[in-house]
């Protein structure tokens, strides 16, 4: 019995960044915000059709956000469809850490899918 090592890469923690696509870092954030989105729409048992009329666009639209096809989306609009959906979004600048050589844009955030007592009477 023959054993081989397998060899593999330790991710930078952005997979965007490790296949070296630009704009890496605006992709992995588009992302998140996506899957926040979609953690909401699932919590709340909505199907295409309703959650497109909620955030005032169309059901195609919808149906790539929730498949994970993002060109079509700016962050803004990924920001305005969560507060549509009742979540606060905050945006915070920080200084750069001087140990790191470059500054980076990332996403922070809770439990998508956590609901409070009032979500459920939300549309």
């Amino acid at each position: 019995m023959q054993n081989t090592m397998k060899q593999y890469t330790v991710s930078s923690g952005n997979v965007f960044h490790d296949l070296e696509l630009p704009g890496s870092e605006e992709m992995l954030a588009k992302a998140e915000l996506a899957r926040q989105i979609a953690a909401i729409v699932r919590c709340r048992h909505l199907n295409q059709a309703k959650t497109a009329r909620l955030l005032g666009t169309t059901q195609p639209k919808i149906s790539a956000l929730l498949n994970g096809n993002l060109a079509g989306f700016s962050l803004e609009r990924l920001i305005r469809f969560l507060t549509t959906l009742g979540r606060d979004v905050q945006i915070v600048v920080n200084p750069k850490p001087s140990n790191r050589p470059h500054a980076r844009l990332s996403v922070a955030g809770g439990v998508a899918a956590s609901s409070s007592q009032g979500e459920k009477s939300l549309p």
